[in-house]
């Protein structure tokens, strides 16, 4: 596996934090070296938000990713600004229900899933974020879908497991699509 630097990047409220959490916890229980690093504004809602995350077969020397492997964009701001910043080689999902275009890369996968109509129709608002999280682990085979899932169990408390049912559900949808 080497290294893998994954950028999720959008807007408070999105569940960037929690994807990026997830990712970085699944990758420690795999045994892997992990960093987590989120970053927000100092709004609640509405305002920026990202969160790089690190998962190696190494120490990672720093936590900070500039240029991300894999870019997982939820808003158009993010992806203009970390477009052309991610690695050749790389791969770049965004959810194409809140972003209308269809740039392309020399070097770079880019895919759009239309994540936030499918967290409608499904019954699953606000979980945008896991449904973009199912696509990139099937895509880029960074983790398991299984090792994912157990991850979540670990996660999410037992008095919330509608939760984690629901999150379950939605990364299943993004891995399926």
């Amino acid at each position: 596996m080497a290294t893998t630097k994954i950028l999720i990047a959008g807007f408070g409220g999105q569940g960037i934090l929690f994807a990026g959490k997830a990712l970085a916890f699944t990758g420690l229980k795999a045994g892997m070296e992990v960093s987590w690093l989120p970053s927000y504004g100092p709004e609640m809602r509405g305002g920026t938000a990202n969160c790089s995350v690190t998962l190696s077969d190494t120490p990672i020397g720093s936590p900070i990713v500039d240029k991300p492997d894999v870019l997982i964009a939820m808003n158009l701001p993010s992806l203009e600004k970390y477009f052309n910043e991610t690695e050749q080689g790389g791969y770049i999902v965004y959810d194409s229900s809140l972003i209308n275009k269809n740039d392309t890369r020399d070097g770079v996968t880019v895919k759009g899933i239309p994540a936030t109509a499918m967290a409608s129709e499904n019954g699953l608002e606000g979980l945008a974020n896991m449904i973009i999280m199912g696509k990139v682990i099937k895509e880029t085979k960074i983790l398991s879908l299984d090792q994912v899932k157990n991850s979540l169990a670990q996660m999410v408390p037992a008095k919330k497991a509608e939760l984690l049912e629901k999150n379950i559900k939605a990364i299943e949808l993004g891995y399926n699509f």
